[in-house]
């Protein structure tokens, strides 16, 4: 879970990055919400899908608002001064619409908000979220109040300060990174002739939450990859493993919101030499990446690098795709480590590299590996094996 103190200190950046005329901000991204309070409505609950907003107050301290039961299955209890609850279901009454619980937690605060200047999360705010905050001074986003500063996006602001990561959200990360090496370790006990993507993805499920310690969500591709489809991906299918095939593992561990992403690529029998051939270009590729990884380097050189094995090889063609990417809070997220990239490498980017071959005819293949990025170069977060066999 995140800290009291992390969130504290994620508040105190967000209010250095705002206008000093703005006295008050809604947070409506749950993302954002957990970001900001550590309040993440548990997704595995009755009220999986629901959400809470979050006022911050330059001088008041944070309100989180919800309907009572969205209140009540926080994965975590909240570090914030108040809440605000608006009633949805008593075990005696009827219940009424749901969003319009949550607007009326906001109908609650609004009346202390006329005639301040406040910042809304626009992108995520429904339209009768502006009338409960009649008589406010609404400011929203870049996209759309013409003339608006960047300064004036908040969603784009806290994006942007959600790329260094605070301890405490690093050390969640590691959670996601235990299990997400468990996983892979379970593959490679299990896979074999005869067991099926779905027999895959269940033992890999047990094997990462048992070793998080914690109920969390698993995601990704489970699939088996052949010389007719070589970039196959999703969830399981349900095919059964044969001879031959290439079995990609490309999966993250989702704790709190925040996630790993992890894959290899393993042969299901022995592997030709043309499939051992392409898969030293994909960890050629992330040797090279690795070299690169520091604070300050373009994202853009990051790809070269990775791309440069293929390129020497006469094999470009094989290389499709990014050479990885953020993690956090979404998949992927900034840095996208692309061609034409414009991001720059910070201190506190947990990011992943991601080289992969694909060739029909022959297979395709992925891997991946996990780094937080420093001024001085990176740690490797995820320790599980990549290899063919």
């Amino acid at each position: 879970m995140l800290t009291q103190q992390g969130c504290r200190r994620r508040q105190e950046r967000l209010w250095a990055a705002v206008p000093q005329d703005v006295d008050w901000l809604l947070v409506a991204d749950p993302r954002h919400v957990q970001y900001l309070c550590n309040f993440w409505v548990q997704p595995l609950s009755f009220s999986g899908g629901e959400r809470g907003w979050l006022l911050l107050e330059r001088n008041n301290g944070t309100t989180l608002l919800g309907d009572n039961f969205a209140i009540r299955s926080a994965a975590h209890d909240p570090f914030v001064d108040r809440e605000s609850i608006g009633a949805w279901y008593d075990h005696k009454h009827s219940v009424i619409n749901r969003d319009h619980a949550l607007l009326n937690a906001l109908r609650q605060v609004a009346g202390t908000l006329k005639g301040r200047a406040g910042l809304i999360e626009a992108e995520w705010l429904p339209c009768g979220a502006l009338a409960a905050l009649e008589g406010a001074e609404v400011r929203y986003s870049v996209e759309q109040e013409e003339g608006a500063a960047d300064s004036f996006d908040l969603g784009t602001i806290l994006r942007s300060l959600r790329r260094a990561k605070e301890p405490d959200e690093i050390e969640l990360l590691r959670v996601c990174m235990k299990g997400g090496d468990a996983g892979m370790a379970r593959l490679r006990e299990i896979l074999r002739p005869g067991v099926s993507e779905f027999e895959i993805y269940l033992e890999v499920q047990h094997a990462a939450l048992a070793a998080a310690g914690r109920p969390g969500l698993v995601y990704g591709d489970f699939r088996v990859t052949t010389a007719d489809n070589p970039k196959a991906g999703g969830l399981p299918a349900g095919l059964v493993l044969q001879n031959g095939n290439l079995f990609i593992l490309d999966y993250s561990i989702v704790l709190d919101g925040y996630r790993s992403d992890f894959t290899n690529t393993m042969s299901v029998g022995q592997p030709s030499q043309a499939i051992r051939d392409m898969f030293a270009l994909c960890q050629a590729g992330m040797e090279r990446a690795e070299k690169t990884l520091r604070a300050g380097v373009r994202a853009r050189d990051v790809h070269a690098a990775a791309a440069s094995p293929y390129r020497e090889a006469g094999r470009a063609e094989l290389f499709t795709h990014h050479a990885g990417h953020g993690i956090g809070l979404a998949h992927p997220e900034p840095p996208i480590l692309v061609p034409e990239s414009d991001d720059v490498l910070v201190a506190g980017d947990v990011i992943t590299l991601e080289p992969g071959a694909y060739e029909k005819g022959i297979g395709g293949m992925r891997i991946e590996h996990n780094y937080l990025i420093t001024q001085a170069g990176y740690e490797r977060m995820s320790g599980h094996v990549i290899s063919l066999e």
